[in-house]
């Protein structure tokens, strides 16, 4: 709807703030953002990705951090996801990881994004695990499927994924051509503030272009994870799978950590495959901020937290 577009346009350029930013940082821990970010440090994320398993629920681990701007901080992020790769194959967790390609270097270059992309499916290959490539703004959409198709290329799609997001009018194309090369895709709705003219402005358009993204996939025998909150939507895919007989280990519900937990939890006790999108790390203010400004209820969970202290 137009009111929550606005919505998040303001929370967004209100978290751009050098004030704001400040404070945040400081507080936010405190203040709520231990709801939607597990932890610090990768061991502790790993207490909550074992609590979620025994729930049935899976995991994508997030080590948080964008727009590395020194080689070796892109590096550092390289590592990090090797390592939460070694930890969950010792431990026998059942949790794969997501990456950012600004987090690997994409800023500094592109062939610096994709050396340290590299060594992270090299990882996940060797740990018979899976890698997603987070999706960022609007201005490094193409060069993140390029790399992916790329990347397929050499490991095909068993240990590497893309995101896709809804509210771009891209969208549809770029499913077409990645459903082409049977990829493994999360289709999300889409958290940054992008211009009208390359993203739909009306909610409503939104979510009619999410159903026709996950729809092409799903007939396409693409694996498709399916991240969202939206009850009509998923109700929606639950139908839609139904009818068409598609089998429920073809694809996946995601959700994100400290977000409609029973959601999750009931979709688990009715058979379906649900993933949970696991944030960890200091530099979390950026996707706190996302999280904020998708729905008034989060900002309204903050609210009641700063008060009752």
């Amino acid at each position: 709807m137009p009111g929550s577009s606005l919505f998040r346009q303001a929370v967004l350029a209100l978290a751009g703030n050098r004030l704001i930013s400040r404070v945040v940082r400081r507080f936010g821990m405190r203040l709520g953002a231990g709801r939607f970010v597990a932890a610090e440090s990768l061991e502790a994320a790993l207490v909550k990705v074992r609590e979620m398993n025994s729930e049935g629920l899976m995991v994508t681990l997030d080590y948080l951090g964008e727009n590395a701007q020194d080689p070796q901080l892109a590096e550092e992020a390289a590592r990090m996801a090797i390592r939460a790769l070694e930890k969950i194959d010792e431990s026998r967790l059942n949790a794969t990881v997501s990456v950012k390609l600004s987090q690997l270097g994409l800023k500094l270059g592109y062939d610096e994004a994709l050396k340290n992309l590299r060594k992270v499916v090299e990882a996940a290959r060797k740990h018979r695990n899976f890698v997603r490539i987070d999706m960022e703004d609007s201005s490094l959409t193409e060069a993140t499927v390029r790399m992916f198709e790329r990347l397929v290329e050499v490991y095909g799609t068993s240990h590497i994924g893309i995101v896709i997001q809804s509210y771009l009018y891209r969208s549809e194309r770029d499913v077409r051509r990645l459903a082409a090369r049977g990829a493994n895709v999360r289709i999300v709705k889409g958290a940054y503030r992008e211009p009208d003219t390359i993203a739909f402005p009306d909610m409503r358009d939104v979510d009619a272009n999410y159903l026709k993204l996950v729809r092409h996939l799903l007939r396409k025998r693409c694996y498709t994870a399916v991240a969202t909150h939206d009850e009509a939507i998923i109700d929606t895919v639950k139908l839609f799978a139904d009818q068409e007989g598609i089998e429920r280990n073809r694809f996946e519900f995601q959700m994100l950590y400290g977000v409609a937990g029973s959601l999750q939890r009931r979709l688990v006790d009715e058979g379906y495959r649900v993933r949970v999108y696991t944030p960890f790390g200091r530099e979390w203010y950026p996707y706190f901020s996302r999280r904020i400004a998708e729905r008034p209820a989060n900002m309204f969970f903050v609210l009641k937290s700063l008060f009752r202290r």
